[in-house]
């Protein structure tokens, strides 16, 4: 009977082991479908874009306070069969980029970080692809690591268009979503989505004036404990985006 026992206890915790980790749901945000797929310019006008709400970029995760006039970013989200969809509108009065090569230190410029957990899973995927960490530089190149743990450029996942007036910098964006067996150099198809799907979702944008480092980390979500970059590392801080028809 105790051999018995044992068995039943060992297959228990070898089942648990084998399955995923699951992601409990927190900051949820429904997205609408829009029937009219914007274009990638970096205007924002498609009337779709009006039928939805801004959300805030407000929760600095690296760095000191910063002034309104330095920084604010607000963002909305639409989707289709074929993506996801983002207009951000940034207030950041310099825009620097000091690294020409995409794969040398691109943190520390100016740029956008996208955060995207296609099956809402959760989990650590600092060098795998249970969820994907991009960033997305001004000159639109977009970079993650790979399963070899290398930069990578993924462009053929992230589309984007900005348009600067002044200190306001109108960002569009479409993303298309891969799953977690992605494999850079194959022709992997993206993932089509559908109502009720869930996406492990986060935005943050690298603020720099000048320095050899940037000065904020400001993302969308609110990320416990006193190390809040930890996005690029672990998929369960991520917000949960519902998408809705």
């Amino acid at each position: 009977m105790k051999a018995l026992l044992y068995l039943f206890l060992v297959l228990g915790l070898l089942s648990c082991s084998l399955q995923k980790n699951t992601k409990e749901d927190h900051q949820i945000i429904e997205v609408i479908k829009t029937d009219e797929s914007p274009t990638i310019d970096g205007r924002g006008m498609e009337n779709s874009w009006n039928r939805t709400e801004w959300l805030l970029l407000d929760q600095n995760w690296v760095g000191g306070s910063y002034e309104h006039d330095d920084f604010n970013g607000r963002y909305k989200l639409l989707w289709d069969k074929e993506a996801l969809y983002i207009l951000l509108e940034v207030v950041d009065d310099t825009l620097y980029d000091s690294h020409e090569d995409p794969f040398k230190l691109w943190w520390n410029d100016d740029s956008l970080q996208l955060f995207i957990d296609e099956d809402n899973s959760g989990g650590l995927h600092q060098y795998d692809h249970n969820a994907f960490a991009y960033s997305i530089a001004l000159d639109g190149n977009v970079v993650d690591f790979d399963l070899g743990k290398e930069p990578q450029l993924y462009n053929e996942h992230v589309t984007s268009s900005k348009i600067t007036k002044d200190k306001l910098t109108t960002w569009e964006i479409k993303v298309r979503l891969y799953q977690m067996d992605f494999i850079k150099g194959t022709e992997a198809k993206s993932v089509a989505l559908s109502k009720n799907k869930k996406i492990g979702f986060a935005l943050a944008y690298c603020d720099n004036d000048g320095s050899t480092e940037r000065e904020n980390f400001i993302g969308s979500v609110f990320v416990p404990g006193e190390d809040k970059n930890v996005g690029w590392i672990n998929a369960d801080v991520f917000g949960t985006l519902v998408l809705r028809e």
